[in-house]
């Protein structure tokens, strides 16, 4: 759906974003992340076409962006800002027309899209007199009014509580039910291992991780299993070292040593097993690590 190559920015010198290329695809969910300062926002707004590149290309579809592509697109930015002395439903029906939707039918989107938030009794109230949380699922809203073929959402669940968080992420995924494409930028990598299909890591503006998560997990999985069940046996041929975690067992394995092995030593014994999976690390683990490296690799603090 859109595609960045070798995309360049400065601000005084100082290179935001280095050579930084991706492509999303239609439909998926695709992870935009870094560190603070790694250049995210300045990828995305460069994206939008609020910053212009000083050199690479972004294009739509196969095409140049234009105004009629940008129209596709929902944004929700960090730094949150709506009109504040708009009343709630006046806001999303305004900001709807803006993207090319007539205004009746704009603000019939917006009351049923409050209504899906549980914010329909709020819809006369004026932006100011909203709860943070209230104004929070209201800039997301506004993201979606138009019916947007592309969200591109930075921070998305901000200063939200469980159950909205939950809630945003519903309708996040009823969207990409629909064909929708999402490019989610978050610190929160729980909601990135839950929600994303592929991922891409920005460091110091340069691109340090990019792929299918579960191919990076892979990759960068010990060679280790991860089991419930209430004790092990005496002796475990081919396991190097073993790791209580809570009520599982994490075995690291020699090299040579077939997971399947493991298994069958286990049933063997009589073990009754709950659970058996190949170990693969956290999202926020290998995130640490490879930020970590590319820092000192370059001279910088992560």
């Amino acid at each position: 759906m859109i595609q960045v190559e070798n995309l360049v920015k400065h601000f005084a010198g100082i290179k935001a974003v280095d050579g930084v290329s991706f492509a999303v695809e239609e439909g998926e969910i695709f992870g935009l992340l870094g560190p603070n300062g790694a250049g995210k926002t300045t990828t995305i707004r460069c994206m939008m076409d609020i910053l212009k590149p000083d050199s690479g290309r972004i294009t739509w579809q196969g095409r140049p962006m234009t105004k009629a592509s940008q129209s596709r697109i929902g944004y929700l930015p960090e730094e949150r800002g709506l009109y504040r002395n708009f009343p709630l439903l006046e806001c999303l029906t305004y900001l709807g027309a803006l993207k090319g939707l007539p205004r009746a039918q704009a603000r019939q989107r917006g009351m049923a899209l409050l209504k899906r938030v549980g914010l329909a009794d709020y819809a006369r109230r004026k932006i100011k007199e909203l709860s943070k949380g209230m104004t929070q699922k209201a800039q997301f809203l506004a993201a979606l009014v138009h019916d947007p073929d592309l969200l591109i959402l930075d921070e998305p669940f901000q200063g939200l509580d469980p159950v909205n968080t939950d809630l945003l992420k519903t309708i996040l995924l009823e969207e990409q039910a629909k064909g929708k494409t999402i490019i989610l930028s978050t610190h929160n990598m729980n909601q990135v291992e839950e929600m994303c299909n592929r991922i891409l890591l920005i460091n110091h503006g340069r691109a340090v991780l990019y792929g299918p998560l579960e191919e990076i997990k892979a990759r960068y999985a010990e060679h280790a299993v991860r089991l419930e069940c209430d004790a092990l046996p005496p002796e475990l041929p081919g396991v190097q070292r073993i790791e209580r975690r809570n009520d599982a067992y994490e075995l690291v394995l020699e090299r040579e040593t077939d997971p399947q092995t493991i298994l069958r030593h286990l049933v063997q014994a009589e073990v009754q097993v709950r659970r058996f999976e190949v170990a693969t690390p956290p999202l926020e683990e290998i995130f640490i690590g490879v930020v970590g490296q590319t820092s000192e690799g370059l001279g910088g603090e992560p």
